[in-house]
């Protein structure tokens, strides 16, 4: 076997020891708007073979294909945080699976706390310029609808910080290749995951 084989069979065997560890808990990405979540999302579900799941659309679907922004539009943003949590609750019952979340969605305490028992989080951190140049084009971000959209992410950052350092890991989402971040996602939940796991097995032989 080639080394480029065998490095490519001992990654798949690594996804599957983490897919293993998980159980039937999930993986949720959290972060700021523009952090990569659903981009990240999509890619790490692949890599380790389970389902991906945008809770924002997730949302859309459950409103009849009504926007994020016409939802905030319409009904106000305690309605979708309300709308937001109880979707988020029901995804958390399919796992396996990668969940990306809306960036409100953790400051929610019942949400925190639904996270912690059934799931991994990760924050993708990242700084206020990579994320102002990444939604700046879009016009579906009813939070940045501000006459300086750089300093409302400023301020979202400096709110919303405190509790995605409350996630189990964090990894630094900045301008690199996709695939790079995936496996800095994969490198750390195999840390998280599997290192206690290889520790509890080696005490019990001992």
């Amino acid at each position: 076997m080639t080394e480029t084989a065998a490095s490519h069979q001992d990654g798949m065997t690594h996804e599957a020891d983490i897919v293993a560890a998980l159980g039937g808990r999930s993986i949720v990405l959290v972060g700021m708007m523009g952090s990569g979540k659903s981009t990240i999302g999509r890619r790490l579900g692949a890599r380790l073979h389970v389902p991906f799941l945008d809770a924002d659309h997730e949302i859309e679907i459950a409103h009849a294909g009504m926007t994020v922004s016409e939802i905030f539009a319409q009904h106000g943003e305690p309605y979708f945080r309300d709308g937001e949590a109880r979707v988020i609750a029901r995804l958390l019952e399919t796992g396996p699976c990668v969940i990306a979340t809306g960036g409100g969605a953790f400051m929610r305490e019942e949400t925190r706390r639904r996270i912690h028992d059934k799931a991994v989080s990760i924050w993708l951190q990242a700084d206020g310029d990579i994320i102002l140049r990444r939604v700046k084009r879009r016009a579906d971000r009813p939070l940045l609808q501000t006459a300086d959209p750089a300093a409302t992410i400023a301020r979202l950052i400096g709110e919303r910080s405190p509790f995605y350092q409350l996630a189990d890991l964090a990894i630094a989402s900045r301008d690199v290749p996709h695939e790079k971040i995936v496996d800095e996602c994969i490198d750390a939940l195999a840390a998280h995951l599997l290192s206690g796991a290889a520790s509890s097995s080696s005490s019990e032989t001992q």
